[in-house]
């Protein structure tokens, strides 16, 4: 699975990056038939320290999932992200074995 990064007006360290990447892809062992995933990084100007936003888009066959959590660290807000990915992945597969 190919995943794409971007960070909207920064530009996010390879250590951040690296572990996005391996998060991402943990989604693998939960589904093999996602293609791709997109992540966008951004800070969002408020005036609380929760202003990090990761959104996370999986292109599987059908419709694509989608996660976006904000949170005070872009590790935090990804953590988030995936799992609420694989909760959607779980309700994807049960829906589809009767």
């Amino acid at each position: 699975m190919k995943v794409k990064i971007q960070s909207v007006r920064f530009d996010a360290d390879q250590k951040l990056l690296d572990f996005i990447d391996e998060r991402v892809n943990k989604l693998v062992t939960f589904n093999s038939t996602i293609l791709d995933a997109e992540v966008i990084l951004r800070v969002e100007n408020s005036s609380t320290t929760d202003n990090k936003v990761v959104e996370i888009k999986l292109l599987v066959p059908g419709p694509d999932l989608f996660a976006k959590r904000q949170c005070k660290t872009f590790e935090e807000a990804t953590d988030l992200s995936v799992e609420a990915l694989r909760s959607q992945i779980k309700k994807l597969k049960e829906k589809a074995m009767p």
